[in-house]
């Protein structure tokens, strides 16, 4: 909405927050389409042109998270919830971010109040999703029983490339490869998980917030 120079609030009709609202919903009911892997039938939700380029906002990116947790951990008691509202739901309403929004919601819980300086949140938010990072993988490693360094290639090769891995080459990395029956539908989710991982975790989204600031 912010792209269009002739846009206000008074002319839409509604006010932000209820813009962000309702956006929200819609997000939540295309995340809920794009992640139904097992369909019993052709929902007409398939059918549905999802421009959600319309309503993604550029200003969210790392840099303006640090600075509203910066506000927020400066705020006063009375108003910290509501500040931290504020945030949930504008993540929640962000294409790129709504996958991260548990982990960013769990750094304010537990780590924010620790921080005595807000100057070194931003050092102490990249440091906490490098840990987040590295024990994700590790859950998922364990999980599926793969190798480790093998799998970590591959999710490097995506990032660089973008293109899904080779269903044989995920299969090279577990320990005991399955039988010819259940080898599609492992490795088909392996990719899945490996997908998921990438997008709330990978740590480009950290530098190309500070190269757009």
């Amino acid at each position: 909405m912010q792209s269009y120079t002739d846009f206000t609030w008074e002319g839409l009709g509604i006010d932000e927050q209820t813009f962000e609202n309702y956006k929200s919903k819609y997000l939540d009911l295309y995340d809920k389409v794009k992640n139904n892997e097992v369909k019993q039938k052709t929902s007409i939700l398939e059918d549905i042109d999802f421009e959600l380029e319309l309503i993604h906002r550029d200003i969210i990116n790392v840099a303006y998270i640090i600075k509203l947790l910066a506000k927020l951990k400066q705020a006063k008691a009375t108003e910290a919830r509501q500040q931290k509202k504020a945030i949930m739901d504008l993540l929640g309403g962000d294409i790129d971010l709504r996958s991260k929004r548990e982990l960013i919601e769990k750094f304010i819980e537990e780590n924010l109040p620790l921080i005595d300086n807000a100057d070194n949140i931003q050092d102490e938010f990249e440091k906490y999703w490098q840990e987040q990072k590295i024990l994700a993988l590790e859950k998922l490693c364990n999980e599926e029983q793969l190798d480790k360094e093998q799998f970590k290639a591959l999710i490097e090769a995506y990032i660089f490339s973008g293109q899904d891995p080779l269903r044989d080459d995920v299969l090279n990395c577990l320990g005991n490869r399955p039988s010819i029956l259940k080898a599609r539908e492992i490795g088909d989710r392996i990719i899945f998980k490996m997908k998921e991982f990438v997008e709330v975790l990978n740590g480009e989204w950290l530098r190309k917030g500070e190269a757009n600031n």
